[in-house]
């Protein structure tokens, strides 16, 4: 991953199981875990982080897969984006496909990982809105092999954060059997960097839509209104059906509710947003009615 040793780091564990994993973190908590290493290397070798030691996840196996669990998709924390990518998992879990097919150029989807994704929590992260419409669950391991859950989205909040000596072991997926999209648009940010994202999937055993709009804050932003309204408005009974207006109005009720317009001024005036926001709130527009259209056509 890099050309670079880590001059700092005095010590790298590698073990082999996950209670080994978070033993290893309690007994040095100045510790860094590692799987993937793209964005941890990058912070060494630019010099913001020099961690004391590492703790290496790659050789534990049982963060590499997934299971069925009741109705969900138990994943994996170490599951790398190229994994995700293939066809067998994009029958499980569409959305989430897509985003490991989108994470980038082949070096990073073949050592980039879902755990990873979610722990460094970067705005840009691919997975991170189909986690949040998905509205997944982590369990997270803790010394003394204890396991809690809690909501991806707390802990991109903040909301709940890992305490010390604890890591993320699996990713708790419900598996709807409906269609899911996720869409992205790069802009000049960077290869592969998102400069919006939308995941929207369909539940229609409740009858709701779901959608996440990443990239445009620091952590992805559900549009609870949007997706209410336009829930109401889709004929579950008849092949899921929607008027073509009301996805252009759903585009823009999600732009607007995740970009909003500028608080009035001291006298009554309203500002105008600049350029780039109007651009980029035409561009989240664009993506969550091409989303939706897709998922119901």
């Amino acid at each position: 991953m890099t050309t670079h040793t880590p001059q700092a780091a005095q010590a790298v564990t590698l073990p082999t199981t996950l209670d080994e994993a978070v033993a290893a973190l309690a007994a040095t908590p100045a510790a860094v875990p590692v799987a993937g290493g793209t964005d941890l290397m990058a912070a060494v070798n630019s010099g913001q982080l020099r961690p004391a030691a590492l703790v290496g996840l790659g050789r534990i196996s049982e963060i590499r897969g997934w299971q069925y669990q009741d109705g969900h998709a138990l994943l994996g924390a170490g599951l790398t984006h190229a994994r995700m990518g293939r066809p067998d998992f994009a029958a499980l879990i569409p959305a989430l496909a897509a985003a490991a097919r989108a994470a980038g150029p082949p070096h990073i989807r073949n050592a980039g990982t879902l755990g990873g994704n979610i722990a460094s929590a970067a705005p840009a992260g691919d997975a991170l809105p189909v986690l949040a419409a998905l509205e997944a669950t982590l369990i997270v391991a803790g010394p003394g092999g204890t396991r809690r859950e809690l909501p991806v989205s707390h802990l991109l909040a903040g909301v709940e954060m890992l305490r010390g000596g604890e890591l993320i072991g699996y990713v708790r997926v419900p598996l709807l059997h409906a269609p899911q999209v996720f869409l992205k648009a790069t802009g000049r940010t960077g290869p592969g960097r998102a400069m919006a994202s939308v995941a929207l999937v369909l539940d229609p055993a409740r009858r709701g839509v779901r959608c996440a709009v990443g990239a445009v804050a620091p952590m992805p932003l559900r549009p609870l209104q949007a997706e209410q309204w336009v829930a109401r408005l889709i004929d579950w009974d008849n092949d899921r059906a929607l008027v073509p207006e009301a996805l252009n109005a759903f585009g823009e009720y999600v732009a607007a509710a995740c970009i909003p317009d500028p608080a009035p001024g001291p006298d009554g005036s309203v500002p105008t947003l600049p350029p780039a926001v109007l651009h980029l709130r035409r561009t989240v527009a664009a993506l969550a009615r091409r989303a939706l259209g897709r998922a119901l056509s």
